[in-house]
């Protein structure tokens, strides 16, 4: 099997996660480069290399969005000056340099991609839904050995129509079953995002329903919601990638509010979900008043969420991986 690198991206915690649900099918030594904190438990076989931010501003320094981080458009995030961001591709060189990686997953930057296949690396690059079709995207998928997409085949337009693998939806709780009834009432609200006075006004405009949020701050946060996603009786969730595999894993009657990304990630997804009727689609957090409709068409959903084929999905995308070879 060799030696796999894999960049895991700073922003949320969804790409970790996936991560998380991929790494126990991929066999062999895994070498994990990023900004997060390292999970408490690391499975066997896996090193976490914490790299240095990119974003931050010392005392003194300039602001790096200030500092041409496109390089005139060619790239998404490669700030002049910054030393954090030349620490962190250079911590990434220097083990390229020290070790033979047969393989690097990317997920996702278009200049780690870059930096990795410059060293002689092939590249697993890490798609996502929205419009990729710019430079900086068209050129990492280019490079890269292959293109993994978490998604069914067919959902979204093809960047890389000849080495793309589209697996489906990436959930954590692919292969749990069904253990418990679902409580009529309960309303589950995952992710953050959502400021509390918004979901107590829900709640107020929504009397006969019980509402839980399983968020991401230490308050909230719920670190397997396994159980409350098969007691919900509805679930409001985001539509990132993750997310939406987490619903379909747990066959969920949802409503799905799409938040602000670029390149319109979420909201790709949010028309994809409508268009099949696999859940009620608000383009943004809702007026109180509208609550209680939304809720009575979640209901009164019939979800097919095979359609989101996640079953299976880690694995596969774990074969896709071992599969690329220096």
């Amino acid at each position: 099997m060799g030696l796999t690198g894999w960049y895991i991206h700073h922003h949320g915690a969804g790409h970790r996660t996936r991560f998380s649900a991929v790494r126990p099918h991929l066999s062999g030594k895994v070498v994990v480069f990023s900004s997060l904190a390292a999970p408490a438990t690391l499975p066997p076989e896996t090193t976490w290399v914490r790299l240095d931010p990119d974003n931050d501003r010392p005392p003194g320094a300039p602001d790096p969005a200030g500092m041409d981080p496109t390089a005139g458009g060619l790239l998404h995030w490669a700030p002049l000056g910054h030393a954090g961001h030349a620490r962190r591709f250079a911590a990434i060189a220097g083990a390229l340099g020290d070790r033979r990686f047969d393989r690097f997953v990317v997920d996702v930057s278009v200049e780690v991609a870059l930096l990795v296949r410059l060293l002689g690396v092939p590249t697993v690059v890490v798609t996502q839904p929205g419009d990729r079709s710019d430079t900086s995207h068209k050129l990492a998928y280019a490079s890269a050995s292959r293109v993994l997409a978490p998604w069914p085949t067919g959902v979204h337009p093809s960047p890389a129509a000849h080495r793309i693998v589209e697996v489906g939806g990436i959930s954590r709780f692919d292969g749990r079953t069904r253990s418990l009834p679902c409580e009529p009432g309960t309303v589950l609200v995952l992710g953050g995002g959502v400021a509390e006075h918004d979901l107590a006004a829900a709640a107020s405009a929504t009397p006969g329903s019980r509402w839980q949020h399983a968020g991401a701050s230490a308050t909230t946060w719920v670190e397997d919601p396994w159980e409350a996603l098969q007691r919900a009786e509805v679930i409001v969730s985001a539509a990132g990638q993750n997310s939406v595999a987490d619903l379909a894993a747990a066959g969920a009657r949802a409503v799905v509010v799409p938040q602000p990304r670029p390149f319109d990630e979420q909201a790709t997804t949010g028309r994809i979900l409508a268009d099949r009727d696999l859940a009620v689609v608000a383009p943004a957090w809702p007026d109180p008043e509208s609550w209680p409709a939304l809720l009575d068409r979640a209901r009164a959903l019939q979800p097919d969420w095979t359609q989101w084929n996640v079953t299976g999905a880690a694995r596969r995308a774990a074969d896709a991986i071992a599969e690329v070879r220096a």
